[in-house]
């Protein structure tokens, strides 16, 4: 079996079993593992192959007082991490991975390090999260102190760093401002640190916020990013601006949270309404 078989396997993926655009995609790029790297052959033309079609889709947004009430029923620090996707238009792992030096208090702004595509970016610094985030890092400094107290405190560094500058593992500055609970062990060296909280603990607290606020949208870490967007160009910012606060390479990108410009069904009074 090659070609034909593989043309006929993918085409019935979209003809009969109708699945997504990214699962016959990811059937291909397994497939072409397959024989690149098992079997030890090319695959060659698998002529026309019917594609799965890639549904649009609006993404779920909340309303203020939605993110308000799934605020209120998060605890500690990670209300606070969920505040910094919703205020300030993070991705779940910005926010996990943000270290000390990416706040900038004084200029009321937050860099966004090696983001989507590479890229850095600068977005705002909620006010209303300042007081709250400067008593989480007095709490972060008291365990960093007490880490190196107990001869640990290093962190891991992006891009070798760690060579070029031998200290900066221990400095304040490259800490994480949400470092995991409990200390890491490499059993082989007994070497010991602390890593990001892991993505899994916030996604399962939203989880369970929302739950309890009783929403039936599908709301998720990213939900919060989304919300951001929306709600900024409903208050009449200007798309560009949101473009480069979310960090999108193609303004195309950020256009499709201008569906809340169109008012749809909330524009128009129903006739059963006039009754």
């Amino acid at each position: 079996m090659a070609e034909p078989e593989i043309n006929a396997f993918l085409t019935d993926l979209a003809v009969r079993l109708k699945v997504g655009a990214s699962t016959q995609n990811q059937a291909l790029s397994a497939l072409l593992f397959l024989y690149r790297h098992v079997i030890g052959r090319e695959v060659g033309d698998l002529g026309e192959v019917i594609r799965a079609r890639k549904l649009k889709r609006l993404p779920v947004v909340m309303t203020r007082e939605e993110v308000k009430t799934v605020l209120a029923h998060l605890p500690g620090s990670k209300k606070l991490m969920a505040g910094l996707l919703y205020g300030a238009g993070l991705r779940l792992m910005e926010c996990l991975q943000l270290r000390i030096q990416d706040l900038d208090f004084a200029g009321g702004e937050l860099l966004v390090r090696d983001g989507k595509g590479g890229k850095d970016r600068r977005t705002m610094l909620p006010e209303s999260l300042v007081p709250a985030l400067r008593e989480h890092l007095t709490q972060v400094k008291k365990v960093h102190d007490k880490d190196l107290a107990d001869g640990w405190g290093k962190v891991s560094l992006p891009n070798a760093l760690d060579r070029k500058y031998p200290k900066a593992p221990w400095e304040w500055r490259w800490q994480w401002v949400f470092p995991q609970e409990n200390r890491w062990k490499n059993l082989k060296t007994g070497e010991e640190g602390r890593h990001y909280v892991h993505e899994t603990i916030l996604q399962k607290a939203v989880r369970v916020a929302v739950t309890k606020a009783e929403l039936t949208k599908r709301i998720s870490c990213h939900t919060f990013r989304h919300s951001f967007a929306t709600h900024l160009l409903e208050s009449g910012y200007d798309i560009r601006t949101i473009q480069e606060l979310m960090g999108h390479k193609d303004v195309s990108t950020t256009m499709i949270y201008t569906h809340v410009l169109n008012k749809g069904g909330k524009g128009v009074s129903s006739p059963l309404d006039d009754l």
